[in-house]
């Protein structure tokens, strides 16, 4: 197991986006990340984008840790998701093809779910039982 450290400006993700660098045994990965806070922004999550760059993604907050779930009704490309409990530890990853209604479900609450281009956590040999450090650092639900 290793950790995943976040470095980033919090007056960034005020705004609802901003950058992270994932440090990882294997180098340090520059993230742009879109943050989805509000119910409304985390219904319709990553839905009708036709691509999404090679290290971006969206990072959905929950005000406390919870069952969640997704799905990829109206999501053009495939994405993976990391399910990740409140101390920032990856819960399970799941692979998701698009436009599809399967539902993919965190394994224990999850306080945060990272989605990123489909294979992305693979290639970077990041895997559920790793950490994200910096995660409580985020700025919570703007409802």
């Amino acid at each position: 197991m290793f950790a995943l450290g976040i470095l980033a400006q919090a007056s960034v993700f005020a705004a609802g986006s901003g950058t992270l660098v994932l440090k990882t045994d294997s180098g340090d990965h520059n993230f742009a990340i879109e943050i989805a806070t509000t119910d409304q922004e985390r219904a319709l999550g990553l839905m009708f984008r036709r691509s999404l760059p090679e290290n971006a993604g969206m990072l959905f907050l929950y005000d406390r840790p919870q069952p969640a779930t997704m799905w990829m009704k109206n999501t053009l490309i495939g994405l993976s998701v990391a399910f990740i409990d409140k101390r920032g530890r990856i819960i399970n990853i799941e692979d998701m093809e698009p436009q599809t209604e399967e539902a993919h479900a965190a394994r224990a609450p999850a306080a945060f779910a990272l989605e990123v281009n489909q294979g992305w956590f693979k290639k970077r040999g990041i895997k559920a039982g790793d950490r994200i450090e910096g995660l409580e650092k985020i700025p919570k639900s703007k409802d």
